[in-house]
């Protein structure tokens, strides 16, 4: 196994970033609805601490892959998909990205403008509290959490639709 894509296949990097992702996120998501009913208390800071670490480790892991497919081409779909399905997948892609990057961005500025310290790994920030604008970056944190199960959503679709309608196995390049 090569370690970077070819035409027709990802590479070894391509394959660790896709699943260290997917594997992250299927703790995350799970964790962000679980901490929405749950009472201040020692637990909720802590499953807190997870879940804003787990968050950034997801941005840093995502702003790597992109970095990485700036310079590593996307192996190509076969011919016989239908006019317009590579760019349905590629913005599928795209707002996936984005989704992502949404949740983190609101969910930092969320816990910033409730008065909170935010460790970046790399520097701490703190800034003034500011509680309207918290609530405001709340709603979009919840919301594109909500878009991002939707779009993970059509994406595992896709996948399964192209193995039994197209009869291409896109799940078998990926693993």
């Amino acid at each position: 196994m090569s370690l970077l894509n070819t035409d027709v296949d990802y590479g070894l990097i391509s394959k660790v970033f896709h699943w260290l992702t997917a594997a992250a996120l299927f703790i995350q998501i799970p964790l962000g609805f679980y901490l929405v009913d749950l009472d201040f208390g020692e637990k909720r800071i802590t499953i807190e601490s997870i879940h804003v670490v787990l968050g950034l480790s997801i941005f840093y892991i995502i702003l790597a892959r992109l970095i990485f497919k700036l310079f590593n081409p996307t192996p190509k779909l076969r011919n016989n998909v239908f006019p317009g399905q590579k760019f349905i997948a590629k913005l599928n892609h795209i707002l996936l990205y984005l989704a992502v990057f949404t949740i983190t961005i609101s969910g930092a500025l969320k816990k910033l403008f409730n008065g909170e310290r935010l460790d970046l790994f790399f520097f701490n920030l703190e800034i003034k509290d500011n509680f309207d604008l918290a609530e405001i970056f709340y709603e979009i944190h919840i919301l594109s959490n909500y878009t991002l199960l939707i779009l993970i959503s059509l994406h595992i679709t896709a996948v399964i639709i192209h193995k039994f309608l197209f009869k291409e196995n896109l799940l078998k390049r990926i693993l």
